[in-house]
C-alpha cells in the first residue's frame, strides 16, 4: 500500500532546500507519495514573527544551515536575490513581492501537474546552491522546470489565466499546515502527525516503517 506524506514547503526556507534531496530519495526508493503543498514563508505570512525572535536567531540560522549543507554535501549560499524582497531600512518585507509569489504559485502548478517534488528539487537547487547569481533572470528557472519534466511557459500561462485559483490553493495549504500541528517548514505530516524540520526525516521514516514502508521493486 502506498503511503502518503504531506509536505509543507517554502522557496525561501534554507531548511526546505536542505531537506528536499532526502525526500526525493525517500520517494524514489520506497512506495511513498509526497503530496507537495507549497506555502508562503513566515516573512510574508507573519512578518511580526521576526520582530520577536532573539537577536542570535538569524546568526545561528546562517551558521547551522551552512553546517547542515556541508554535512550533507550540498552546495549552499543565501540566494541572490533573496526570494523575499526586504526593505533594508526597516528589515520588513516590501509591499511588492514578485519573486516569492511567482515561485509559490509555480510550486502549486507543478504539484497539480504531478511533478511537484521534482520541481522543488530543481528550482531550489538553482535558487540556493550558489552556483549562479540572478537566478530569476535568463532561462535558469525554465531549465530547472525542464529537468523536472515541465514547461515553465505553460506553467506561467496557466497561472496568468486565473492567479486567484493558485492563491486560494496556497491559502488552503497554509491552513492545512497549521491544522497538521506546526507553522514552520519543511513540515512533513503523516496520518495527522507532524514532523518539523529537515532533522526529523529519520523520525518520519521510522514512523513510516511502523506502517509498512516498503522498498520499490
Amino acid at each position: 500500500m502506498t503511503l502518503t506524506v504531506e509536505l509543507y514547503w517554502s522557496f525561501r526556507s534554507p531548511y526546505s532546500y536542505l531537506a528536499t534531496p532526502r525526500l526525493v530519495a525517500l520517494a524514489r526508493d520506497h512506495d511513498v507519495e509526497i503530496d507537495v503543498r507549497p506555502v508562503l514563508p513566515l516573512a510574508i505570512r507573519k512578518p511580526e514573527f521576526f520582530e520577536q525572535v532573539h537577536p542570535q536567531w538569524i546568526p545561528y540560522l546562517l551558521r547551522d544551515t551552512k553546517r547542515v549543507a556541508d554535512m550533507e554535501g550540498l552546495p549552499y549560499r543565501w540566494p541572490r536575490p533573496d526570494p523575499v524582497a526586504m526593505d533594508r531600512a526597516t528589515g520588513k518585507p516590501a509591499l511588492d513581492q514578485p519573486f516569492i509569489r511567482r515561485l509559490t504559485r509555480l510550486g502549486v502548478a507543478a504539484a497539480q501537474a504531478g511533478r511537484g517534488l521534482a520541481f522543488l528539487r530543481e528550482a531550489s537547487h538553482v535558487i540556493w546552491s550558489g552556483e549562479i547569481d540572478n537566478w530569476h533572470d535568463g532561462d535558469h528557472l525554465a531549465r530547472a522546470a525542464g529537468r523536472s519534466g515541465l514547461d515553465l511557459s505553460s506553467l506561467d500561462r496557466a497561472i496568468a489565466t486565473d492567479p486567484a485559483v493558485f492563491d486560494a490553493r496556497i491559502e488552503a495549504n497554509q491552513k492545512a499546515q497549521e491544522g497538521a500541528g506546526h507553522w514552520g517548514v519543511p513540515l512533513m505530516a503523516f496520518k495527522g502527525e507532524p514532523f518539523f524540520g529537515q532533522d526529523r526525516i529519520d523520525a518520519l521514516i521510522w514512523r513510516l516503517k511502523q506502517h509498512g514502508l516498503a522498498k520499490r521493486g
